[in-house]
């Protein structure tokens, strides 16, 4: 198709798979975003998917943007009913309609930063206890790590109990979530935890999405955490169907380990989801043989890479 012309070869092998999981290796300059877009279009456009069956995500919010904008200038579809965004902005658009499952209004507030910040004060207040002792940015950090981990405060602190600072730390998660709850308020973590327990907790809700989504695509997959990975790995293994799961990531550019991104989740794609093809990209556009000898003199002492 004249969509995939101006791809280079693996570009083309990229975009045009078929069916089944798909893992891209791509190096910077390598033209990741312009084999993802092209993909969307090509699915589109060959009649394997209409636009609202694409579920394709990123991390921010001017990544998207990017994405939606190459799109558009491919196809004459609106990208706008595409389900095309962030994993915060994609898990609100499934939490407004069905988060009364999992005991919550349907108006939900989202508590940003200065928020949260402001609900651990009044915390740390209410158990009287010393806020130089129990910061209010590394609490906040704290429990964004036990989220993201999947650890409830009951099972932090059952677990720390004989420490007396770790268990005050988990009594403020505990008294911070049940605040959260009273004010029918998520902060941003829950927005991808609610999600996951929301599709793993009813069953209907799962297969309408999975049924929606015919084909997944996620940017930047080196940068994904725990939870993020797991939302992934649920709505794209339906029962007893290939997995459409196209990801693109380079294990070298993953800078996010200190929010908690895990490069066990690009390292084991191909055992995660059975039978997926790899393809690299490996021609770079953006610099010179002596910055790219330079670089990969330096990345090739990376021990966890699949090279």
């Amino acid at each position: 198709m004249e969509i995939l012309n101006s791809l280079n070869e693996k570009q083309r092998e990229a975009a045009s798979h078929d069916k089944g999981p798909i893992l891209v290796i791509a190096g910077a300059g390598t033209g990741k975003t312009r084999v993802l877009t092209h993909r969307i279009a090509y699915l589109i456009e060959s009649g394997k998917a209409m636009p609202w069956e694409i579920l394709a995500i990123t991390f921010t919010n001017k990544a998207a943007d990017e994405m939606k904008e190459r799109i558009s200038r491919l196809i004459e579809y609106s990208v706008d009913k595409m389900w095309i965004g962030t994993f915060h902005s994609i898990c609100v658009r499934i939490l407004r309609r069905y988060i009364d499952r999992i005991g919550y209004d349907k108006n939900f507030t989202i508590y940003d930063t200065d928020d949260q910040r402001i609900l651990i004060r009044d915390c740390i207040k209410e158990m009287e206890l010393d806020p130089k002792s129990y910061n209010c940015n590394s609490i906040k950090a704290f429990i964004s790590n036990e989220k993201n981990s999947r650890n409830t405060p009951d099972n932090y602190i059952k677990d720390n109990y004989s420490n007396f600072i770790n268990r005050n730390k988990g009594e403020i998660y505990a008294l911070y979530e049940k605040k959260l709850k009273v004010s029918n308020a998520l902060d941003f973590d829950d927005l991808i935890v609610k999600t996951l327990k929301l599709l793993e907790t009813n069953d209907d809700v799962l297969e309408l999405y999975q049924e929606r989504f015919k084909y997944i695509l996620v940017d930047e997959y080196q940068d994904t955490n725990n939870v993020q990975y797991n939302l992934i790995k649920v709505l794209g293994k339906k029962k007893n169907e290939d997995s459409n799961v196209f990801v693109v990531g380079d294990e070298d550019q993953s800078i996010y380990g200190w929010r908690g991104a895990d490069i066990s989740n690009i390292l084991n794609f191909e055992k995660d989801f059975k039978g997926a093809k790899t393809v690299k990209l490996e021609k770079n556009y953006r610099s010179t043989d002596v910055i790219l000898n330079a670089a990969n003199g330096v990345i090739k002492n990376n021990f966890q890479r699949k090279g």
